[in-house]
C-alpha cells in the first residue's frame, strides 16, 4: 500500500486527523495572501480591505461546502482587468467609490449565476473554449497588468485613457519617477524575479510575496516614506483601524443599464472559466491525486460572490498559486483553506497599523510580474511548439481583447477558430454536433470518432468517456475521423493519465494521422482526406 492509499478524510474528522499540518500549511499561504490581496484590490480600483474581504469570505465559508480538497479559494490577479473595466464604465462621472459600490451589486449577480450554473451542472461548459483562445485571454490580462501597474511601481499616476495610451505613457513614468518610488519598486520587482532562483536553498522556502512586503517597508522607512508623514500618503497602503469600517453595501440602481450586465456578463464568464482551470490544475498536484467536483465547485465560489460582494469584497475564483504554495506548505484537506483565512482575520484585526507601512510600489511589483508570468516569451515558445496554428489563434485572441475587451475578445478568438475549422474542410453540420461510438466488449471499450471532434461539439464526448466505469481497457480510435482538435487530444491525453494514476484502466490511441500541424504529440491532426466520413 502507497503512501496515498488512504485518502484524508473531510469535514470534522479531516480536522482531527490533519489539524497541525493544515495549520502549518494554512499561515504560510497567509503569508503569501497577505499582500496579494492588497495589491490585487488597488489595482481592481476597490478599498485595499477589498481583497481581504474576500479571501476571509473564501476561506471560512466556501472551504467548507466547496468540491475540491486543496484549492485556495480568494481574488485573482487575472481579474483586475474585468474589475478595473468594472469599476470605470459604471462610475458616476468618474467617481470610482460609486463604480465600486455598482460593480459589487454585479459581482453578486454574477455569483448567483454561479450557483445556478453549478447546480445544473454546466462545469464542465469551460471546456467549449479552445485552448489557445483561453492561454491568450489570459496572456492579454497579463499585459494589460503590466501596462497599467508599471506607473504605480515607478510611482507615476498616468493620464486616464485607453490601454494603449497606458502603454505609450511608460517612457515618460521611467523618465520621471521619484527615485526613491523606484528603487522600492524595482528592488521588489527583481525580488521576484530571480526569488524562483533560490529554491532549492532554505533561504528559498521563504514566501517570495512576504520578503517583498519586508524589504518593501524596510526601504520605505530607509528613505522617509511614513504613514505620520502627509506628503509620504499616497505611496502607501490607506486601511482603516477599524474592522468595522471595511464593509460597502452594493448599489442596484444601474441593474437596468447596458454597462450593469456587461460588467456582470464578464464577470461570471471570466472568474467562472478561471476558477475552473485552476481547479482542475490543482488536481495534479495534490499529492493524494483526488478529482475536484467542478460543479460542487463552482456553486460555492458562485456563493462565495454572492456573500462577498455584499461585504464589499472582490469577487473569488479556485486560485492555482496559493494552492500550490498550500501543497508546498503540507496541507491535507480544505481546512488548510480555513486556516489561512483565519490568520488573515486576526491580523488585519489585531494588526491594521502594520499595513499602513506597506509602500504601494511593492504591491504593484508583485501584480507586474503576476502580468509578467502570464505573457512570457516562454509562454509563446510553448504555443508555437504545438503548432502556427496555434500562435496564430494566440496572438489574434491577445490583439481582439487589447483591442476591445475581455468578452468581445475571447469570442473573436472562438469566431476565428470555427472559421479556421471551415477552412480545413471541417462540415458545417459538424461544428456543433459529434459523432461518435463506443463499443464495449468485456473488459475492452472502444471509443471511435467518427468524422471532426473538435472544441465546439466534443461535451457530449466528454460526458460520455467520462462515465466509462472503472477497470476497463479503453482505445480511443481515430481511424474513421476526418480532424481531431488540439483541445480534444489535450482532453484524451488528461483523461488517461488520470485514468491510469488512479488504477482504474489503461487507455491508447490508435489511427494514423495523415498530416500534423507540427511534431508535439497533442498537434491538431487531419486522419483522412475522404470528406465523406463527416456525414
Amino acid at each position: 500500500m502507497n503512501k496515498h492509499s488512504i485518502l484524508p478524510k473531510k469535514g470534522i474528522d479531516g480536522l482531527k486527523e490533519n489539524w497541525r499540518s493544515d495549520l502549518q500549511a494554512g499561515f504560510f499561504v497567509f503569508l503569501i495572501a497577505l499582500p496579494l490581496c492588497l495589491g490585487i484590490s488597488i489595482g481592481s480600483g476597490f478599498p485595499p480591505s477589498a481583497g481581504i474581504i474576500t479571501a476571509i469570505v473564501g476561506g471560512l465559508l466556501v472551504s467548507r461546502i466547496s468540491g475540491s480538497y486543496i484549492v485556495i479559494n480568494g481574488p485573482a490577479g487575472g481579474l483586475i482587468v474585468v474589475m478595473l473595466a468594472a469599476v470605470e464604465s459604471l462610475s458616476d462621472g468618474g467617481d470610482m467609490m460609486s463604480g465600486y459600490r455598482y460593480t459589487l451589486a454585479a459581482i453578486m449577480v454574477a455569483g448567483l449565476f454561479q450557483v445556478i450554473m453549478g447546480r445544473y451542472k454546466m462545469g464542465s461548459l469551460s471546456a467549449f473554449f479552445p485552448t489557445p483562445v483561453v492561454h491568450g485571454m489570459l496572456a492579454a490580462m497579463g499585459i494589460s497588468i503590466m501596462a497599467r501597474q508599471i506607473h504605480v511601481m515607478l510611482g507615476m499616476t498616468p493620464e486616464s485613457g485607453s490601454l494603449f495610451s497606458s502603454i505609450g505613457q511608460i517612457p515618460s513614468s521611467i523618465i520621471n519617477s521619484p527615485f526613491d518610488i523606484t528603487v522600492i519598486g524595482l528592488t521588489s520587482f527583481t525580488i521576484l524575479f530571480f526569488w524562483p532562483f533560490l529554491k532549492q536553498s532554505k533561504l528559498g522556502k521563504i514566501p517570495a510575496p512576504i520578503i517583498v512586503l519586508l524589504v518593501g517597508v524596510a526601504l520605505a522607512q530607509f528613505f522617509g516614506v511614513q504613514y505620520d508623514n502627509p506628503d509620504s500618503r499616497p505611496f502607501l497602503v490607506d486601511i482603516p483601524a477599524d474592522v468595522s469600517s471595511y464593509f460597502y453595501l452594493p448599489d442596484f440602481s444601474k441593474i437596468l443599464t447596458f454597462e450593469f450586465w456587461m460588467a456582470t456578463i464578464t464577470i461570471c464568464m471570466v472568474a467562472s472559466l478561471e476558477s475552473l482551470l485552476s481547479a482542475t490544475a490543482a488536481e495534479k498536484i495534490d499529492p493524494h491525486k483526488r478529482q475536484t467536483d467542478l460543479d460542487q465547485d463552482l456553486a460555492a465560489v458562485g456563493l462565495g460572490n454572492v456573500i462577498s460582494g455584499f461585504l464589499g469584497g472582490l469577487p473569488m475564483i479556485a486560485e492555482f498559486v496559493r494552492s500550490s504554495a498550500n501543497v508546498e506548505g503540507g496541507a491535507q484537506t480544505g481546512w488548510a483553506n480555513f486556516f489561512h483565512a483565519l490568520f488573515l482575520l486576526i491580523f488585519v484585526t489585531l494588526f491594521p497599523h502594520l499595513i499602513h507601512s506597506i509602500p504601494h510600489a511593492s504591491l504593484a511589483a508583485l501584480l507586474v510580474f503576476v502580468g509578467y508570468r502570464r505573457a512570457t516569451p516562454k509562454i509563446f515558445a510553448n504555443v508555437l511548439a504545438i503548432g502556427k496554428d496555434q500562435l496564430f489563434l494566440f496572438i489574434v485572441t491577445i490583439l481582439a481583447v487589447l483591442a476591445t475587451n475581455l468578452l468581445v475578445g475571447v469570442f473573436i478568438g472562438v469566431f476565428v477558430k470555427l472559421i479556421l475549422h471551415l477552412s480545413r474542410g471541417v462540415w458545417i453540420n459538424n461544428l456543433f454536433k459529434i459523432h461518435f461510438t463506443i463499443t464495449e466488449q468485456g473488459e475492452h471499450v472502444t471509443v471511435k470518432i467518427i468524422g471532426s471532434a473538435l472544441f465546439s461539439n466534443f461535451l457530449p464526448l466528454k460526458k460520455a468517456v467520462d462515465n466509462i466505469e472503472s477497470g476497463k481497457v479503453i482505445t480511443f480510435d481515430f481511424s474513421q475521423g476526418y480532424l481531431i482538435d488540439h483541445s480534444i487530444l489535450i482532453y484524451i491525453e488528461e483523461f488517461s493519465s488520470h485514468y491510469a494514476r488512479n488504477g482504474c484502466g489503461t487507455c491508447r490511441k490508435v489511427g494514423h494521422a495523415l498530416e500534423k500541424y507540427s511534431d508535439h504529440d497533442l498537434a491538431v491532426r487531419l486522419m483522412t482526406e475522404d470528406d465523406r466520413k463527416q456525414k
